[in-house]
């Protein structure tokens, strides 16, 4: 299996189109990491690094900061210019799929082809703007505020002249890395915004590792240590995770569908057999952010307004409180439905196969069909979402289990794993396309790899 695996990954060296796409992809994560650590003007990176240590040693990195610098890739940490990351890119996308699937004008636009995709996409990178010029005026402020930042002085010059300068430089950012991404999808291989987010997340693995060793170690990290055997555990833990992440998002049922036979003019066409793939993880990490999307929205609000019930109701929805847990899981579960319901309609897939004479077998066409298949989406959705759940409230249980900081819980499980994987399988799928275009072998012996689409 693993000899099949190198050698289908030196096989794409020896293509030339796909060794320049490859390349090509490496040199613009290279960017993005160059530009992860660039500083934003106006910030006291001292005062900055005394604060993120400070939560750190308190909540042990498991806050509302450590799950934004994951999907920055550290970059908030530091406040970058790639300080705001992916996110709102994302959050436009998502946005944009919602509204493409509500108003009838957007429906009918992502129906024309490529150019109704171009003018979505443009609307996309609009909306983008706005979001960041948004995030970025709210992450000024947040800055000049000593109050939010336990009475440390962050920018050197509070003022007008510092809020312009940072919503210019971190909207910029977003742009850059938007266009990284468009780039990595147009001239590279995989999903240029998904191998961003990837690149952001390995790149807290060193980190990881190291403090995972000097967990290790005798003296520990203040007085916490870890020993040999839960070390041992915590691997097999992580490749369990990734395994069962693996199967999970290649997981599918397959509803097969008969083609009633015809006769046009002398010929006999239709009989044939095939299936309807139904996924088990329709959402996957889109459900998550927007889960924390709204249980991130108190603590923001509370670091602008110390009003004492502000506080009080973000302190109950902070990490560590049941209701905290209660609220992520109902919400993930709630989303992994609602956007499953968007992106696939049952009515409409029924009315296809009756209007091109298929049906699935011992169902009647049309109404019946689409509630079979509205029933059966029903059961394995349920069965992702409750994955997705354990997947995200992971880093949480290792974190009290086994004493850890919040980095390397998060490195033996969590939404980073997720989607890593998940981004993985897809890049791989492509490559093996590319290679069995040119009659290579693919990553595996025998079958094809999946990735999430």
């Amino acid at each position: 299996m693993f000899a099949q695996f190198f050698k289908a990954l030196a096989t794409c060296f020896k293509i030339e189109d796909l060794r320049k796409k490859i390349l090509f992809t490496l040199f613009i994560i290279f960017l993005y990491r160059l530009g992860c650590f660039i500083p934003t003007p106006g910030i006291n990176g001292k005062s900055l690094a005394e604060f993120f240590e400070r939560i750190a040693a308190t909540t042990g990195g498991g806050n509302v900061f450590s799950i934004m610098n994951m999907f920055s890739g550290g970059s908030l940490e530091k406040l970058t210019v790639f300080s705001l990351g992916v996110m709102p890119y994302i959050s436009s996308s998502i946005i944009m799929q919602l509204l493409t699937a509500v108003i009838p004008s957007l429906e009918k636009l992502s129906k024309e082809g490529h150019s109704g995709y171009q003018k979505i996409n443009q609307f996309t990178r609009y909306g983008t703007v706005v979001l960041a010029v948004i995030q970025a005026f709210f992450i000024a402020l947040w800055l000049e505020s000593p109050q939010a930042f336990q009475g440390l002085q962050i920018v050197d010059n509070p003022g007008w002249m510092f809020r312009l300068t940072t919503v210019v430089t971190l909207t910029t950012g977003t742009l850059i890395i938007m266009w990284l991404g468009e780039r990595i999808q147009e001239q590279g291989v995989g999903n240029g915004m998904s191998l961003i987010i990837t690149a952001g997340i390995l790149s807290a693995a060193p980190a990881a590792v190291e403090m995972t060793m000097r967990l290790l170690s005798a003296k520990g990290i203040g007085g916490a240590q870890i020993q040999p055997m839960t070390l041992l555990m915590l691997v097999f833990f992580f490749i369990t995770v990734v395994v069962t992440t693996t199967l999970v998002i290649q997981a599918q049922r397959r509803i097969p569908v008969q083609y009633a036979r015809r006769t046009v003019g002398n010929k006999t066409v239709g009989g044939q057999s095939t299936f309807i793939p139904l996924k088990v993880d329709t959402a996957g990490i889109i459900a998550i952010i927007f889960a924390q999307s709204i249980l991130l929205f108190p603590a923001t609000v509370a670091s602008f307004i110390p009003a004492q019930g502000v506080q009080s109701i973000a302190s109950f929805l902070a990490r560590g409180h049941f209701l905290y847990y209660a609220l992520y899981a109902s919400l993930i579960l709630f989303f992994c439905y609602f956007y499953t319901a968007i992106v696939f309609n049952p009515s409409d897939v029924a009315e296809n196969l009756k209007k091109h004479g298929g049906f699935v077998p011992g169902i009647r066409p049309g109404k019946d069909t689409a509630d079979y298949l509205d029933h059966v989406l029903t059961r394995i959705t349920l069965a992702g979402a409750t994955f997705i759940c354990c997947i995200a409230i992971m880093p949480d249980a290792i974190m009290a289990s086994a004493k850890v900081p919040y980095l390397v819980a998060s490195f033996f499980g969590g939404t980073g794993i997720l989607i890593t994987v998940g981004v993985m399988l897809d890049t791989m799928k492509q490559v093996e396309s590319h290679l069995q275009m040119y009659n290579y072998e693919g990553f595996m012996q025998s079958g094809h790899l999946r990735g999430r689409r």
